[in-house]
């Protein structure tokens, strides 16, 4: 699934270096994520923490479900 639409980069993406030990800042600066309208940074964190976490068995990519915000949220968060 895409989850920065202006970057066109993946949930995989995002997995695979978080995997790897990349921090946010990292995937930022690798991959672009977040870094244009930034409508995608809450879920792009979100997808980047659960696979950080130590309690979390596994991401997103496999089987995790994901909260995507709902399209006022995403107006809010272009304007900020």
């Amino acid at each position: 699934m895409i989850i920065c639409i202006c970057q066109r980069v993946s949930d995989r993406a995002i997995t695979q270096m978080a995997r790897s030990g990349a921090s946010f800042d990292d995937i930022q600066l690798e991959l672009g994520v977040a870094t244009q309208c930034r409508a995608c940074e809450g879920c792009a964190r979100e997808l980047h923490a659960q696979c950080q976490s130590a309690a979390t068995a596994y991401c997103r990519s496999e089987g995790m479900p994901m909260i995507m915000p709902q399209p006022s949220s995403l107006r809010l968060q272009a304007q900020a």
